[in-house]
C-alpha cells in the first residue's frame, strides 16, 4: 500500500515522542502542540532527551519550566491533552537510565531508548559497529541486550524507543521483556527501527504491542506516521496491535 492510500485509510491520533528547544528540537512546546492541533491529534507528549546526554540532554533545572509550558498549553488548547515525558537514555549503571528513580514523578510517563553521547553504554563500540567494524559483534549484542532488559525491568518505561537502532540487539529477547513489562515497542518514522524484519521478529512474541512515533525534532514532523505504518503493513503486523493508529 503506498503512502497516499495509507493516509486515506488510516490516521494517527496521538504522538508521544516529540522534541523541542528544551533539548534537540527546533520548535517550542507551543509550536509542537499547534502542529498536533492542526493535524487533529487528540494528545501529544513532549519527550525531550534525557539529562545525561552530553550534547543535547534537557537541563534538570528546566523540568519545572517545561511543566509550566505544558500546563499553559493544556489551558490554551482545551480540546487536546498535552503530556510531559522524557526520552531517557539507557545506560548500564544504577537503575539503567539517566533519569533517576526519584525524578520519575516529574513526568506523566517516561519513554527510553539507546543513544550515543553518554558514558557507560558502550557508545564507542556501538558507533564503530555501526560504521562497519563488526569485530566482537556477538559479545556486543549480548551486552547491549542485557543493558536494555535491565532498564526495562528496573523502571516503569512506557515506550522503548527505536529498538535495534545504533547497535546490535537481540530483538526477540527484548520483545519478550517488553511483553512482560507492558512496554510499547516503537516503530519510528525518524529512525529506521524497528525495521520490517525486526517488526516480524517482535510480533512473534504474544502480548507485545507497538506504537508509531514521529520522533519529531521540528514541528512540521509532528504526527508523521506513514513510513512507520508502511513498514508495519509490509511486515504483516495486525493494525490492532498498534495502539495509536486507527482506520478513518
Amino acid at each position: 500500500m503506498d503512502r497516499d492510500k495509507i493516509t486515506e485509510k488510516y490516521e494517527m491520533f496521538y504522538d508521544l515522542h516529540t522534541h523541542t528547544t528544551y533539548s534537540h528540537g527546533k520548535g517550542s512546546v507551543e509550536d509542537n502542540v499547534r502542529a498536533a492541533f492542526n493535524k487533529n491529534l487528540e494528545y501529544i507528549a513532549i519527550s525531550d532527551h534525557g539529562p545525561g546526554h552530553l550534547f543535547y540532554g534537557v537541563n534538570r533545572e528546566e523540568f519545572v519550566n517545561l511543566r509550566n509550558d505544558i500546563e499553559r498549553m493544556n489551558v490554551k488548547y482545551p480540546k487536546m491533552s498535552v503530556k510531559m515525558s522524557v526520552e531517557a537514555n539507557i545506560i548500564k549503571d544504577g537503575n539503567g537510565l539517566d533519569v533517576r528513580p526519584e525524578e520519575f514523578e516529574e513526568f506523566d510517563f517516561v519513554i527510553a531508548g539507546y543513544h550515543y553521547g553518554l558514558f557507560g553504554c558502550s557508545c564507542v563500540r556501538n558507533w564503530l559497529w555501526n560504521k562497519g567494524l563488526k569485530i566482537g559483534e556477538k559479545s556486543l549484542r549480548e551486552s547491549n541486550t542485557r543493558m536494555v532488559i535491565n532498564a526495562l525491568r528496573k523502571n516503569d518505561i512506557a515506550i522503548l524507543t527505536h529498538p535495534g537502532d545504533k547497535g546490535p540487539f537481540d530483538i526477540k529477547a527484548i520483545a519478550e521483556v517488553c511483553a512482560e513489562t507492558d512496554t510499547l515497542m516503537e516503530i519510528s518514522t525518524w529512525h529506521g527501527h524497528l525495521t520490517e524484519e525486526e517488526i516480524k521478529i517482535a510480533a512473534e512474541v504474544e502480548g507485545v504491542k507497538f506504537i508509531i512515533s514521529s520522533d519529531a525534532h521540528s514541528p512540521v514532523r509532528v504526527g508523521d506516521f506513514e513510513a512507520g505504518l508502511e513498514r508495519a503493513l509490509k511486515a504483516g503486523l495486525d493494525i490492532k496491535r498498534i495502539v495509536n493508529i486507527r482506520e478513518r
